[in-house]
C-alpha cells in the first residue's frame, strides 16, 4: 500500500533542509499582520524549531511549517525546507486543510441549533426528502459521523477513478451516490464510523437551513469572527499565492500533486486552503469554543459518541473504531486526551490543528513529503512531539 492510499484510509478512519526564518516581531499575536517567522526566538521557541528541523530530516519531508500560540500570544512561527527546488518554504504559504472545514461546519450547525433554526435530532429528510434513509439519519448523526453511511473513500471503484485522473472534478451527487450504492454499515445512531459522505450531506443541509451558500455561511459565521483573512474556499484546484507545493508518489512516480482536484474531500464551500497562522487561529477558536455557548460547546466535544464503535458484520474493526472518553469524535472535531483537533491529509499534504484548553495551547503544523517519507500524517508526529515538550501533563500521543 503506497503512501497516499495509506494516508487516505487513515484519514477515513481518522484516527493517522535548513531552517528558514524571516523577520517578524515576537510578542502578542495580532492576526491581521503578515504571517512570518518569529524573530529572535526564546528558549522554548528554539526547542520547538529544533523539533521541526530534526523531523524534517528524520521523516524525509520537503517542508514543514509550524505556529504555536499560548493564550493567543505567539510563541513561535517558522518554516523549514523548500516549497520547490530553490524556493524556501515560508509561513506565509498557503496549503490545503480539508477537514478543518468539517470543524467549521460542525460549529455552524450548533450555532443554528442555538438559534432554534434546527434541531440536532431532527431527521435529515426534513431538508433532503429524497435521501435514502433520510428519515432515520439525523443532523447529529451527520455531524458526529454515526449515520452508518458507507465511506466512498474506501470504495475500490472510487479509488481507481481518483488515481487514474486526480484532476477530475467530483460532484456531491456522484460522491454520495457511491456511498448509497452500498448498504448501511449499521443502523443509524448505533455505532461510529468515519464517512466523508456525512459531511458532503451536512454542507447541503446547512445551505438549506440557512438559505445561504456554504462558502458565504462559513465566511459570515466562522472566518470573519475569527479573523481568518487567509482562509479561502474554492470549487476548483486553485490555491492563493504564495503556494506551498506538494508532491506524492501514488501514481507510480514521485510527482507534483499541488493542483490535484480536492472536490471529493468534503462539501463544496468547505474545501479550504489556509496559511499556518490561520490554521493556528482556527485551532484556538474552535478548540476553545469561542463561537459557541458553553452548552453547545459541550455538545460539540461530546455529542454522545463515547461508548460507540464496534465491529459488525458489515463494518470491520478498522472502520468502526471504539469511541472512548479519551479518544472520540465530536461534532466535526476529534477529542484526544483533552485536546481538540483536526488532522487533514491530501495527496502529499498533511496538517494538524490542535488546542489544549488547560494551557490554552494552540499547535498548528503543515508538512509536505519527500520521496522517502513514511506513510501516515507526518504533521501529527511533529505536533505530538511539540505537545510533549510544552504540555507533558496532557500528552497528545497515545
Amino acid at each position: 500500500m503506497t503512501r497516499t492510499r495509506t494516508a487516505l484510509l487513515c484519514a477515513a478512519a481518522l484516527l493517522a533542509s535548513t531552517l528558514q526564518t524571516t523577520v517578524a516581531a515576537a510578542g502578542p499575536g495580532h492576526h491581521d499582520r503578515a504571517c512570518a517567522a518569529t524573530r529572535s526566538p526564546d528558549g522554548r521557541a528554539r526547542k520547538v524549531l529544533g523539533i521541526v528541523r530534526r523531523a524534517e530530516k528524520e521523516l524525509g519531508l520537503e517542508a514543514a511549517l509550524v505556529k504555536v500560540t499560548v493564550d493567543g500570544r505567539e510563541l513561535v512561527t517558522g518554516a523549514v525546507g523548500e516549497s520547490m527546488t530553490g524556493v524556501p518554504a515560508t509561513p506565509a504559504m498557503h496549503f490545503r486543510t480539508g477537514s478543518v472545514g468539517i470543524a467549521f461546519m460542525g460549529t455552524v450547525l450548533l450555532q443554528l441549533v442555538e438559534e432554534h433554526k434546527a434541531d440536532l435530532d431532527a431527521p435529515v429528510s426534513r431538508w433532503l426528502p429524497d435521501l435514502p434513509h433520510g428519515d432515520e439519519i439525523t443532523l447529529r448523526m451527520l455531524g458526529d459521523s454515526t449515520s452508518g453511511l458507507h465511506d466512498y473513500v474506501t470504495d475500490p471503484v472510487f479509488l481507481k477513478k481518483l488515481y487514474a485522473d486526480p484532476w477530475q472534478h467530483w460532484t456531491p451527487r456522484e460522491l454520495v451516490g457511491i456511498s448509497l450504492s452500498h448498504p448501511l454499515w449499521y443502523e443509524p445512531g448505533t455505532n461510529w464510523s468515519y464517512s466523508h459522505a456525512n459531511f458532503v450531506l451536512l454542507g447541503r443541509v446547512l445551505e438549506k437551513i440557512s438559505r445561504t451558500p456554504l462558502a458565504h455561511l462559513l465566511r459570515q459565521r466562522v472566518l470573519r469572527p475569527l479573523g481568518l483573512r487567509n482562509t479561502h474556499s474554492n470549487d476548483t484546484a486553485e490555491i492563493p499565492q504564495p503556494v506551498l507545493h506538494a508532491y506524492d508518489d501514488e501514481r507510480g512516480t514521485y510527482e507534483e500533486s499541488t493542483y490535484f482536484n480536492p472536490s471529493w474531500t468534503t462539501a463544496p464551500g468547505a474545501v479550504i486552503t489556509q496559511d499556518i497562522c490561520d490554521l493556528a487561529r482556527s485551532g484556538q477558536g474552535i478548540g476553545s469554543g469561542e463561537l459557541l455557548s458553553k452548552r453547545s460547546f459541550r455538545t460539540q466535544l461530546d455529542p454522545g459518541t463515547v461508548g460507540l464503535g464496534h465491529p459488525t458484520a458489515n463494518c470491520p474493526a478498522s472502520v468502526c473504531l471504539p469511541m472512548t472518553k479519551d479518544f472520540h469524535f465530536g461534532v466535526g472535531v476529534v477529542v484526544k486526551n483533552g485536546w481538540v483537533l483536526q488532522n487533514p491529509s491530501f495527496f502529499g499534504y498533511a496538517a494538524v490543528m490542535a488546542y489544549e484548553p488547560h494551557k490554552r495551547l494552540s499547535i498548528a503544523v503543515s508538512t509536505t513529503v519527500g520521496p522517502d517519507a513514511p506513510g501516515g500524517n507526518n504533521a501529527q508526529t511533529i505536533t505530538e512531539r511539540i505537545a510533549k515538550l510544552l504540555d507533558p501533563e496532557h500528552p497528545l500521543a497515545g
